[in-house]
Order: C-alpha cells, then structure tokens, then sequence
C-alpha cells in the first residue's frame, strides 16, 4: 500500500529552529494521502524546551541557545555527534497510538544497540533508552490531528558536556553516555542508516 511507505530525507547538519518550522509546516498541510517521512539530521550545539516546563532550571551556561519548541518533554541538549531522526506520521492511518509509537521507536534503539551486545532498557517513567542507568536516547513528540513529528536522538560521538549544565529531561542528577563510550566505533551516518532501518520495520513499512 503506498500510504504506509517512507519518505526518508537526509537532511545533514540544520539548525534547529528552521527545521522544527519545516516539520510544522510539513504537518499543518498533510492530507491522507501524503507518504510519511523520516529526516535524519545533525544540530549544531542547542538547548530545547518542551511543552512541560514546570520546575525546569535554565541551562547554567549561556553560549548555547536555548529553543523553547511544541514537543512533549522537558529540557535536553543537541550537538554534532547525535543522531537526530524525526518522524512525520499519520498515527490515525496507522492506527497507533502515541505510547505505541514510543515503545516502537525506543525498541529500534534497543534493537541497535543490542547488535553491538550492549543491554539498554526503556523506562516506564521517563521515555527514552537506558544503559545501566545512563541516558544514552531522548525521545519527545507532537501529535496533531492524528499526525506527529519530532522524534528521538540517540548520543554517538559527541561532546557530552554541555548536558551537566541542565537535568536531561527534568531529571536532576541523570547522567547520560553514548555509543563511543559503550565501544561502538561506527560512524554516525552508519548507525543513523541501521537505526532507520530498524524503525522503519518496527513501526511498520
């Protein structure tokens, strides 16, 4: 069925802001019979702000700036080195719902991981994916009249500083990691390659 094939644009470096407008844009003019999309992208270094923002601290440095956006979540960070895959989807032509599509989604990072025998693990009470406790995948998501964007990014080689200057995702204390660190030595275009390949058959093509 041509509904339920993907679009997949890779985008390369972008600024954040723009991008998040593009999305909007994408999604304000879907009609039913717009093929679904996945762009892969990079961002230069950025802080963005979810819809929740209560009891949010700012970020303690101020040469990144900071975007309050439209996803769900709190705070996080994004950087070169970070897979960014955002996902335009008619969850109603589908048939998903949004806890659906966040299982799915935190099931391909799994999956991806778990090719290079590191065990990750989501969390019920905070979406993303998890190595021994460190964050190594942030997840935040739109849904507007059936259809969603945004997406996950998932920490490959990147400078991972600029996270102790907030709570990721509002959670004081949490530490996060990356693929690098775990040993994973494949470069980001390949793993943000596998990693599509696995959301694609998760969420269903």
């Amino acid at each position: 069925m041509g509904e339920s094939r993907f679009v997949i644009r890779r985008l390369g470096l972008t600024e954040y802001e723009p991008t998040w407008k593009a999305m909007q844009a994408f999604t304000a003019v879907r009609d039913a019979g717009t093929a679904d999309e996945l762009w892969l992208t990079e961002h230069p270094p950025v802080y963005t702000l979810g819809l929740n923002r209560k009891d949010v601290a700012p970020p303690l440095r101020h040469d990144i700036p900071l975007v309050p956006t439209d996803r769900g979540g709190k705070i996080t960070y994004h950087g070169p080195g970070q897979i960014v895959i955002y996902l335009l989807l008619d969850l109603k032509r589908r048939d998903l719902t949004v806890r659906q599509l966040v299982s799915r989604m935190e099931g391909a990072v799994i999956g991806l991981l778990d090719r290079y025998g590191i065990e990750a693990q989501a969390r019920a009470d905070a979406p993303g994916v998890y190595v021994q406790d460190k964050k190594i995948a942030s997840l935040g998501l739109r849904l507007k009249n059936g259809c969603c964007y945004h997406g996950l990014s998932l920490n490959v080689a990147m400078d991972l500083s600029p996270f102790d200057a907030i709570d990721p995702c509002g959670y004081k204390g949490l530490q996060v990691t990356q693929a690098r660190k775990l040993g994973i030595l494949q470069s980001t275009e390949e793993l943000a390659d596998q990693l599509t390949d696995l959301m694609i058959k998760n969420i269903g093509s």
